[in-house]
């Protein structure tokens, strides 16, 4: 019977993230990764290579998973807003990325799979441009990691609402603050970027000014 090399593949992958998500890349054990996929540890490293090529794969593939079909839809500040809440969503449904995430910044010296997470985070960050005309190329990818974490940090850092708020926050409670703080950011990059725009045509505007001026200086002047 041919073994059918896919299916495998993905239950490494599968085992990998729930086992990586619940105890960390150093705690995340290869036998325990290998019973929870009911594959033989040693194909980990047929596939993977190692316990880091697992873990690059299984966070980049949990974030192309999370990220399939949220995308920027609409126009103005409020499609940003509207992006954090289904983002938010996707991470309530399987907060699996977010603890990776959280394990990666803890633990790793570099971000797991960063060429391949890149590309999906710069269309993102493009999508937002589109939807907010005029947006600053640097200003986009700053805003999509803003919300990014907005949308994360309640999956990772809930407890600490106990800390900081005087009351209980149910899930849909936070997520509706994450949809306005969300938008209340894109507005305020959308301001931000009028402003410079506003700034560099003044800028253009004073150049050309003095320019005629010191034309008008240098001329000869009119006989009487």
């Amino acid at each position: 019977m041919a073994w059918d090399t896919e299916a495998t593949r993905r239950r490494l992958l599968d085992a990998g993230a729930r086992q990586f998500a619940a105890y960390g890349f150093a705690g995340a054990r290869m036998d325990a990764i290998g019973r929870d996929s009911g594959v033989n540890k040693e194909r980990v490293y047929q596939y993977f290579g190692d316990k880091r090529g697992l873990y690059d794969a299984a966070l980049a593939d949990q974030l192309g998973r999370l990220l399939e079909g949220v995308d920027v839809v609409g126009s103005g500040p409020e499609a940003v807003g509207d992006y954090a809440g289904r983002l938010f969503d996707r991470f309530r449904e399987d907060p699996t990325a977010a603890r990776m995430l959280a394990w990666e910044s803890l633990e790793l010296d570099a971000p797991a799979a960063a060429e391949r997470r890149g590309h999906l985070c710069s269309s993102r960050a493009a999508a937002m441009q589109v939807a907010i005309p005029g947006l600053w190329a640097d200003a986009a990818p700053e805003l999509l990691l803003s919300v990014i974490t907005l949308a994360a940090g309640w999956w990772t850092l809930r407890h600490l609402a106990a800390v900081v708020l005087d009351q209980a926050v149910s899930d849909d409670g936070r997520r509706a603050v994450i949809v306005a703080q969300a938008t209340a950011l894109a507005e305020a990059a959308n301001v931000s970027a009028q402003a410079r725009r506003n700034h560099r045509w003044l800028d253009g505007f004073r150049s050309d000014a003095e320019a005629l001026v010191d034309e008008d200086l240098s001329a000869e002047p009119e006989a009487w």
